[in-house]
Parts: C-alpha cells; sequence; structure tokens
C-alpha cells in the first residue's frame, strides 16, 4: 500500500521536535550551550527519528530530499529558544511536548514501514526507533544518560505501546488517519503516565548492591 501519511502531518511533527529540542536544549544553562548549539539540539530531535527511520528502511532520507522539513524544524528551534524564558516555570510542557512528538513519530514510521511491505515485528521496530530516535541523539550530544535505558522514563515501551496499537489497527482494516491517532494517543497518555504516577520497570537484579545496601543499614 502507499504511504499514506500526509506531507503537513510530517512536518508538524518536525516542527514540535524542533521545539521541544530547542525548550529542553535553552533550558540547560549550567552547560552554556550557544545559538548554534540550540539549533543543532532542535534539529536533532526534530530530525533524528526521521533519519534513522529512513536508514533503517533503506530509503532516501526525506530530511534531506525535501527542503521543507530543515526550513521547518530549523525555525521552530529558534521559536523554541526565543520562548524558552517565557516559559521557564512551565517545565511540563517539555515533558508534554516530548511525549506527543514521540507519538507522532512512532506512527509516521510505523505506517511508513507498513507501506514498504515490512512485517509487524519489524515495522514496530521501526516504529520505535522513529519515536526515541531523536531523544537519543540529543542525549549523546548533550552527553547525557540516554533517556529510554533509565529507570521510570518508559520512553522505549510508551513508543513500542503505540505502534502496537496502529498495527493491530492498520492489520483489521482501520485507516491509517485513526490509527495514527489511536498510537499518539497510547504513547503519550503511557509516557507521561510513566512521569506523573511513577510507572516503571524493575531495575536489574544485583546482589552486591543489594548485600551493600543491608550492610549501610545495619
Amino acid at each position: 500500500m502507499p504511504f499514506q501519511v500526509a506531507l503537513w502531518i510530517e512536518l508538524l511533527a518536525a516542527g514540535l521536535g524542533g521545539l521541544q529540542g530547542a525548550l529542553f536544549a535553552a533550558g540547560e544553562r549550567h552547560r552554556r550551550i550557544d545559538l548554534l548549539g540550540v539549533i543543532v539540539i532542535g534539529l536533532a530531535v526534530s530530525l533524528g527519528g526521521s533519519l534513522l527511520r529512513d536508514i533503517v528502511l533503506n530509503q532516501p532520507p526525506v530530511v534531506i530530499w525535501q527542503n521543507w522539513y530543515l526550513v521547518v524544524a530549523g525555525g521552530a528551534a529558534v521559536l523554541g529558544m526565543v520562548l524558552q524564558p517565557l516559559l521557564a516555570r512551565v517545565d511540563w510542557l517539555i515533558t508534554v511536548l516530548d511525549a506527543v512528538v514521540m507519538g507522532l513519530f512512532g506512527a509516521i514510521a510505523a505506517s511508513k514501514a507498513l507501506s514498504l511491505g515490512v512485517g509487524a515485528a519489524g515495522a514496530l521496530v521501526v516504529g520505535v526507533i522513529g519515536a526515541i530516535g531523536g531523544g537519543m541523539l540529543r542525549d549523546l550530544i548533550l552527553s547525557r544518560p540516554i533517556s529510554f535505558l533509565r529507570v521510570g522514563t518508559l520512553y522505549a515501551v510508551a513508543a513500542g505501546a503505540g505502534a502496537a496499537a496502529l498495527i493491530v489497527l492498520v492489520t483489521v482494516g482501520t485507516p491509517i488517519p485513526m490509527a495514527g491517532l489511536v498510537c499518539l494517543a497510547v504513547t503519550t497518555v503511557v509516557r507521561l503516565g510513566a512521569v506523573r504516577f511513577g510507572w516503571t520497570f524493575p531495575e536489574q537484579w544485583n546482589p552486591a548492591l543489594r548485600r551493600a545496601k543491608g550492610t549501610e543499614a545495619v
């Protein structure tokens, strides 16, 4: 089936990604990131997932071949840097934007994979890569712990849940736009739920650490 995601939806995702990335970077004042650095991080969040998605799918990177992606993402990054002082007290906005951007990119990536004939399992992986790719590049650039590997974030779980919902719905004949909205909703709810209610997976079991904690308690 042909790829059915409208260009404006991809540009919306790129714009929100650039905005969220720049807001995040501009808030890292202790790192003294300059104007170019803020824009680069905004572009990484905005375009990273799409770039990794297309590389995995062996497709020409749409963010390179379509000029509007760079223009929209760059403009949104500048806007985010300008607005950050006004939104400094609204930390939750960055988290909400992060969750929405994940849902959008996850839906687009999984849909594109299915349109190219990728199986359900492969489309799920591509959906997760598209959803978390931008955040992963952001963390690498800033030398931060990779977000989706940290306890309590549920980044990959949220992305996977959303992509899985889309794949199931498309398999039973649901139109892509409707399935994409469900993917966006599921990803956003799981991600924000993890932040708000502390949903988490158990940490890896470390006997030595457990014994050390027990000794300290005594």
